[in-house]
């Protein structure tokens, strides 16, 4: 949205300043510069250009996204839901790992159904699937929201999971037992909260959200919701100002003197 209004905008100063200099030229006896009219004028006509490629860009961008996370239904028509998560997975790049099977496996489709030992492909149970850094959207979860027994989840870096993302996971909350959501830049508290239905999670990755305040209360928050899990990252003290004699919250908590004797140096510089 940004970058069409900017280029409208730039394109309007060249306009400007192309239109200001045939003027000039035309009412004043000297001669115009050829140059810095010409130069004018080609920048003034790709601008248009430049606006029409990022437009068509973010078009390309939005059928991409769309592209990739529709619902493999041939898939999980023909084979189940468990094949078509694994189809859409391994489309996206990412990693699976069936149950009764040691080795995670990527790249196409063909080489993972060769490496099972199962007699039928309706037989593959998913135990784990690492799809991070990957475009899913909420969309694309349709694919996994079906699995049975889905124990570990990698969702980290991923740009487009956010806090109704989030709401979807909740249908693995009696198996899954491992989820990354680090690097997620749009997961704020809200979707945070939907965590606490699972517990029997034992591993949580949420370091590195950009979208979180107050990250040492979040982390609190998650430890009474999810006291059987084993929480990584938002430190007590990541966001809030270092106080002398205090390391992080609780410390800080436990020497108020500390944090009044900050503020005031704050004050009164």
């Amino acid at each position: 949205m940004a970058a069409p209004t900017l280029l409208r905008q730039c394109r309007g100063i060249v306009s400007l300043l192309y239109s200001s200099s045939r003027y000039n030229s035309s009412s004043t006896s000297s001669t115009a510069n050829p140059a810095k009219v010409g130069v004018l004028q080609y920048l003034c006509n790709r601008f248009y250009d430049i606006e029409t490629f990022v437009e068509v860009s973010r078009a390309l961008k939005k059928w991409n996204l769309h592209r990739n996370n529709r619902f493999c239904i041939e898939a999980c028509e023909r084979y189940g839901y468990e094949v078509g998560a694994a189809v859409f997975v391994l489309n996206l790049k990412g990693r699976i790992r069936a149950w009764g099977q040691n080795n995670w496996h990527q790249n196409s489709i063909t080489k993972w159904k060769d490496d099972l030992n199962f007699q039928r492909l309706e037989e593959v149970r998913l135990e784990a699937i690492d799809i991070s850094g990957s475009i899913i959207s909420y969309n694309g979860l349709d694919n996994l929201v079906n699995l049975k027994a889905l124990k570990y989840l990698d969702l980290s870096r991923c740009p487009n999971i956010d806090d109704w993302s989030l709401s979807r996971l909740t249908v693995f909350r009696d198996t899954l037992e491992e989820l990354s959501l680090a690097g997620c830049p749009q997961i704020t508290e809200r979707g945070l909260a939907c965590l606490h239905h699972f517990q029997n999670l034992k591993h949580l990755d949420v370091s590195d959200l950009p979208s979180v305040q107050h990250k040492g209360l979040v982390r609190i928050l998650l430890e009474e919701m999810l006291p059987q899990c084993d929480i990584v990252g938002m430190g007590y003290g990541e966001t809030e100002p270092p106080v002398e004699g205090a390391t992080n919250r609780r410390e800080m908590e436990e020497h108020p003197e500390a944090a009044i004797n900050l503020k005031a140096r704050e004050i009164h510089t």
